[in-house]
């Protein structure tokens, strides 16, 4: 059975994602849970403290899984496989917070929208040495860097927009599709 609080933060990510985070009251939140606004504080402080939990759970989800990749044995292609491989899961899962990190996170504020950012440039500079390695490797083409990063993760940043209309994808089916197009696309001839 879900919790309150869970519906609070389902409810909420919804929210922010169709209105944006700024245009989102706890009036609007409680409404979307049948409950009473101050009955939102039993559980959060503030609309800050529940953007806050939205974007630093998926940001943990990403480094934890990224760290997981980047510590394997793999070769650059089969690591970039679970990459993504990893936004896919996280993205079918968590479709609603995902949304948040392409828009949204703009919104966070201090000490923790530092942190937030720490773990996106580190998660980037990591695809980075990925594709660089592929590279040096020869099973990557090499393309510019910067536009191979750019490409892959534009795709999958926004990934959440397309499979909001798409849903009939299974995650196994959507994994080939996207390591097809995407990898498939770097892979040296």
């Amino acid at each position: 059975m879900i919790t309150t609080k869970e519906q609070i933060r389902n409810a909420a990510a919804r929210l922010f994602r169709k209105r944006g985070y700024r245009a989102t009251s706890m009036r609007d939140i409680a409404e979307a849970v049948d409950i009473k606004a101050a009955s939102i504080y039993n559980h959060f402080k503030s609309k800050q403290e529940i953007l806050q939990g939205l974007l630093m759970e998926i940001a943990h989800q990403f480094e934890e899984g990224m760290q997981q990749i980047t510590k394997s044995s793999l070769p650059p292609n089969q690591k970039m496989e679970r990459v993504i491989a990893l936004h896919i899961r996280l993205t079918i899962e968590n479709t609603d917070s995902i949304a948040l990190i392409a828009s949204e996170w703009v919104h966070l504020e201090d000490p923790v929208a530092t942190t937030y950012l720490h773990i996106r440039n580190t998660y980037e500079e990591d695809l980075r040495k990925i594709i660089e390695a592929g590279k040096e490797s020869g099973v990557f083409q090499n393309a510019d860097t910067e536009i191979i990063l750019f490409s892959v993760l534009s795709t999958l940043r926004w990934l959440y927009s397309w499979y909001s209309k798409n849903k009939n994808y299974n995650q196994i089916e959507l994994e080939q599709q996207l390591i097809q197009c995407l990898i498939g696309g770097i892979n040296a001839i």
